[in-house]
């Protein structure tokens, strides 16, 4: 019998957790995949990262109706990889299986991901969907765009199947959960240990009606923490920028010299040098800032700096205790 974590982070997650939980309850007494494997949810994690909604009222309900429910309360907002994360290190189960609280994964797909992790021997498997993801025309672009630059500019390999639903064996997820450090992008450390990867294909569901959780500057923020952990490759970047430019400015030189020795008309002008200036300026700040951005990522891992904190449910600790008159 495999033993099946859920991991979901919460959000916003009123409207949408109960019947998200309540698809789930025919796999907690066991069940059997299309190829025979045995399998039974053992626990559902729902993993509060905080959010502006009264979520917490529905995780204690899911809680007392359901054994296999447990919240997992975080002392302030982290974010959803960071909450993803918080729920491994909570995790016991043979197998981790992540999705989002909006509805959109459908939890009748987890027996066909096990039975792809089983055929194919893989340790992780991302949903591959089958149909575009529920975002808008504008947002699904995006993400395809941010992908194709980190695949092919960053990293390399088909990154083009990262997804928040996933199946990842127990013991590496909560491996991953121990090391890695604030701001680290979560498939890229699951990347760092394990290159056994398959998918499986899905058909994405609409988010339940509920507003996104994401900003643009979340997502710019979720695409720049991805460059970041991927590793030294956007430094070298910038080496091979900057050398660019130096090339460019001796071919420059040597133009200008050789005009000059063969009479050719050269007419000095302010706007030419300020161009070159500007852009000269603007790329040496940009690339202090790129470095910047991998110092910070570092003094953050030096200074100790925990992706996550996890707590005791405020409301059953001494912040959650009424005034002695409201006690009787």
């Amino acid at each position: 019998m495999h033993t099946v974590s859920v991991v979901i982070p919460v959000y916003r997650g009123y409207d949408t957790l109960a019947g998200l939980v309540a698809e789930m309850e025919p796999l907690f007494d066991g069940a059997e995949t299309a190829e025979g494997h045995r399998f039974e949810i053992h626990e559902v994690l729902l993993v509060h990262d905080c959010g502006p909604d009264r979520s917490p009222e529905v995780m204690r309900r899911l809680a007392e109706k359901y054994d296999r429910v447990r919240p997992v309360w975080l002392s302030r907002n982290f974010g959803q990889h960071a909450a993803t994360l918080a729920g491994m290190a909570s995790s016991g189960g043979d197998w981790i299986v992540t999705l989002d609280e909006d509805g959109q994964h459908d939890p009748a797909a987890i027996p066909r991901f096990l039975d792809v992790a089983m055929r194919e021997q893989a340790a992780l498997v991302y949903a591959r969907p089958t149909n575009a993801a529920p975002h808008g025309a504008l947002r699904n672009a995006a993400s395809r765009s941010a992908k194709w630059v980190f695949e092919h500019l960053l990293r390399g390999g088909d990154l083009s199947r990262f997804q928040s639903y996933r199946l990842v064996l127990g013991e590496v997820g909560r491996s991953v959960a121990a090391y890695a450090g604030a701001g680290v992008f979560l498939d890229v450390a699951i990347g760092w240990v394990n290159d056994r990867t398959a998918v499986c294909d899905v058909e994405l569901r609409a988010e339940g009606g509920r507003p996104s959780g994401y900003s643009t500057r979340s997502l710019l923020s979720h695409f720049w923490r991805m460059v970041l952990s991927s590793g030294t490759r956007g430094l070298r970047l910038v080496s091979m920028t900057g050398a660019m430019f130096a090339v460019l400015g001796v071919l420059l030189s040597a133009y200008v010299v050789v005009g000059r020795l063969t009479g050719g008309t050269q007419q000095p002008g302010w706007t030419s040098v300020m161009v070159v200036v500007l852009m000269a300026s603007g790329l040496v700040l940009f690339s202090l800032g790129v470095v910047a951005e991998y110092v910070g990522v570092a003094v953050n891992m030096a200074m100790g700096r925990p992706p996550f904190l996890i707590t005791a449910d405020l409301a059953a600790g001494p912040l959650g205790r009424p005034p002695a008159s409201r006690r009787s």
